[in-house]
């Protein structure tokens, strides 16, 4: 199927306005990748707003909101600036509980008032009690669309009741046992209620005790639980123990690719707001790498590296200390930036590995002594490996001394930074920080400066000169 293909489709409809057409495309392709070519057309400066309005309006209201939800999260908000309040609301209402919120969460505050002005009330509540939830947590990313049964049902009664509302439901593969206070009692598969006996009472083979979730834990939980027990959904609950919401499975991979973006970024020193090509973290607005703009992407990145401006200065503040030592022995010069690297590149590595283990809770906060012990047998191998390469250059260069200088160095620097690499991630999630604040750029900053004060130190200590 090419993207292609559909765009040149669309251009035709869009010259024809041919309702008809239309709808035997959306028969013949996914609607996302309908959303997708409607993208590149808008992108490509080929298709502009006004005429992506006439296309979705000759749409029927379900598929509209369908496509609408795959779309950018920027052309929603644009598109829905030009709307009427009421053809607003009505494509509000179409869409997915979870994903209208988000476009909810964009408007003026004098639409989003006119926009649940029109809604009926069970609609205005469920959307500012979505709305309400905290960024990043997990009732920010939850649907509150979900099958509920009731338990004194028979599996016949509980597939009368999935046939009834099913068309609804943002899922069914999975459905909810409440109580009367809306407490979870629990879960129960399709494929279990339709293998059951129909008079088979629904409270006798639920699956009772289920995995869940709380509305104020943070959005990373999702994805974990999904993986490590392989659900299509995980059910969500309040402070009262109400079930409140679901999270879905592709809810939770939007969630997982967000926050692989956003640690990724932030261990490149990279403030949030730049999107790799994607959405950014569920509910907010993100710019692509390709659109941003360049006084965006300045903002994103100045602030680490200014600040590491200055914390290089203790690196300045080592070689300056030892200013003798390098007059005796001008060689060692030449294997500064060598070694310095090499310690950085070390803990560089260490930290990668140690903010992915934390993300994705294969370690945890006590797991820190026995990965410490590990790493320093690691990072001993490495250094020492490391060491006899650039023992030969160091004999090239300036003789057995300078050799032995460079190469216990090398040991030294590697182990160091890669202690500090992989501390430093566990330090921060100590004191309640992301791990992925942890950057390269400041892993590298410390383990130079910690790399200077090594290696000059050694130097002095071999070659039997005096400090200042």
């Amino acid at each position: 199927m090419s993207i292609e293909l559909i765009q040149q489709e669309v251009l035709a409809l869009k010259m024809s306005q041919n309702a008809g057409a239309l709808r035997r495309l959306m028969q013949q392709y996914h609607l996302a990748d309908m959303a997708e070519a409607l993208k590149l057309l808008i992108e490509q400066q080929r298709l502009n707003q006004e005429e992506l309005r006439a296309l979705l309006w000759l749409m029927p209201l379900s598929q509209r909101a369908q496509i609408f939800g795959y779309l950018p999260m920027e052309i929603q908000l644009q598109q829905a600036d030009h709307l009427s309040v009421d053809a607003l609301a009505k494509l509000l209402e179409a869409m997915p509980h979870d994903e209208r919120v988000d476009v909810y969460n964009g408007l003026a505050t004098a639409q989003k008032q006119a926009v649940l002005a029109l809604m009926q009330q069970h609609e205005q509540q469920d959307i500012q009690k979505l709305a309400s939830y905290p960024q990043g947590s997990v009732g920010a990313v939850m649907t509150s669309d979900f099958a509920v049964l009731e338990p004194q049902m028979t599996a016949a009664e509980a597939l009368a009741a999935v046939r009834r509302y099913g068309r609804e439901k943002e899922t069914i593969y999975q459905a909810y046992v409440l109580n009367d206070s809306q407490q979870l009692m629990g879960t129960l598969s399709l494929k279990e209620l339709i293998l059951a006996e129909p008079e088979e009472v629904i409270a006798d083979f639920m699956v009772q005790s289920p995995i869940t979730l709380r509305v104020e834990e943070d959005q990373e939980k999702v994805a974990q639980l999904i993986s490590k027990y392989d659900l299509l959904a995980v059910p969500v609950l309040n402070g009262g123990d109400r079930m409140v919401g679901i999270v879905t499975y592709d809810d939770a991979m939007d969630v997982a690719r967000a926050e692989g973006e956003e640690d990724f970024q932030r261990m490149a020193g990279v403030t949030d707001g730049v999107e790799m090509g994607h959405k950014g973290q569920i509910g907010q607005i993100a710019t692509s790498l390709k659109d941003a703009t360049i006084s965006l992407l300045y903002k994103k990145r100045v602030f680490w590296l200014v600040l590491l401006v200055f914390g290089n200065i203790f690196s300045g503040a080592g070689i300056a200390y030892f200013e003798d030592t390098i007059e005796a022995y001008i060689a060692l010069v030449f294997f500064l930036p060598l070694l310095v690297d090499s310690g950085g590149n070390a803990g560089s590595q260490s930290a990668t590995l140690m903010v992915r283990a934390l993300a994705t809770g294969e370690v945890v906060l006590k797991d820190w002594a026995s990965m410490l012990g590990r790493e320093l047998v690691v990072a001993g191998l490495l250094g020492a490996t490391m060491a006899v390469a650039v023992s030969v250059l160091g004999i090239w260069r300036g003789g057995m001394e300078i050799a032995l200088v460079v190469a216990l160095t090398m040991q030294l620097v590697v182990v160091v930074g890669s202690m500090i690499g992989m501390s430093l991630p566990f330090l921060l999630s100590r004191l309640k920080f992301d791990p992925a604040t942890a950057s390269a750029p400041l892993i590298t900053s410390v383990a130079d400066a910690v790399g200077v004060v090594i290696y000059f130190a050694i130097a002095t200590m071999i070659l039997d000169i005096p400090l200042a």
